[in-house]
């Protein structure tokens, strides 16, 4: 007679009293309930300009207080920020003037870091007329006005890197601290990349910070009280990221596939 141990039967209950065969398996706990979100935690989805009208629909004093309080701190973050906000736009530069805006701009930290972690410079290497070129370029105007803490530069690129190929074209290149932290070259030759490929790119190798909240609109500012300093605790979290290996100050290696971060050329800049 077959028995088949993993049915759940009166017989082989018998069987498993007597150790004929083995017990049943302990069925895997249930998990953790995860835990209720916070009154903050809830608040944080909103704009100011929605936190000012919850405010208004609060059914007491007391939750009209803490929204109000919630939606000061959240404007004075933004002002913070807002002060970061440096550049908004891609550079042109020269190949004379590389090494001051990007490898030392790279090493110039924002106004009261005092972790001393330098500034995102993304240099666009590319040329007019091919069409991933000017494709990207158009993703990369975009994404300097999203992330003005970062400083967008382009450069033609055999203006940059004597003789560079029109198949290498666009470079991108992400120092931080001085330091290289990624090289792509051709990027979106192999297929279309889009404009949040190129994001996240940018944002996994620590050239941008994503925005904590969504910005505030000018009437959020306009109509704000001045004592902004009624909750001194900030709810502004650092933003982690990170890198995706470091290259040195020299970009060479050998040929490989189009989206690959090494490059045929020597650029000691």
């Amino acid at each position: 007679m077959s028995i088949n141990a993993d049915e759940d039967t009166e017989f082989n209950d018998a069987l498993r009293k007597h150790g004929i065969i083995p017990p049943k398996e302990a069925p895997p706990p249930s998990p953790s309930p995860p835990p209720s979100p916070t009154f903050d935690d809830l608040l944080n989805d909103f704009t100011p300009s929605e936190l000012a009208e919850l405010g208004e629909d609060a059914q007491d004093d007391d939750a009209e207080r803490a929204i109000n309080a919630f939606r000061r701190q959240r404007l004075a973050d933004e002002r913070e920020v807002g002060k970061k906000a440096r550049f908004g736009r891609v550079y042109p530069i020269g190949r004379e003037d590389y090494t001051r805006e990007v490898t030392e701009a790279s090493t110039v930290n924002e106004e009261d870091d005092e972790e001393e972690q330098g500034t995102g410079v993304v240099c666009f290497l590319y040329k007019d007329g091919i069409p991933r070129s000017d494709r990207t370029f158009q993703h990369m105007r975009t994404l300097a006005g999203r992330h003005p803490r970062t400083k967008f530069v382009s450069i033609v690129g055999d203006k940059c890197i004597p003789n560079l190929p029109d198949s290498r074209v666009p470079m991108i290149i992400v120092y931080k601290k001085g330091e290289i932290r990624n090289q792509v070259v051709a990027w979106s030759a192999d297929r279309d990349r889009t404009l949040d490929e190129l994001e996240i790119l940018l944002l996994i190798t620590g050239a941008i910070i994503p925005p904590e909240h969504p910005p505030a609109t000018k009437n959020d500012f306009e109509d704000e009280d001045t004592d902004d300093d009624d909750e001194p605790s900030s709810r502004m979290r650092s933003a982690v990221t990170s890198t995706n290996g470091r290259a040195g100050k020299n970009i060479r290696g050998s040929a490989k596939k189009a989206d690959d971060s090494d490059s045929d050329f020597d650029f000691d800049l």
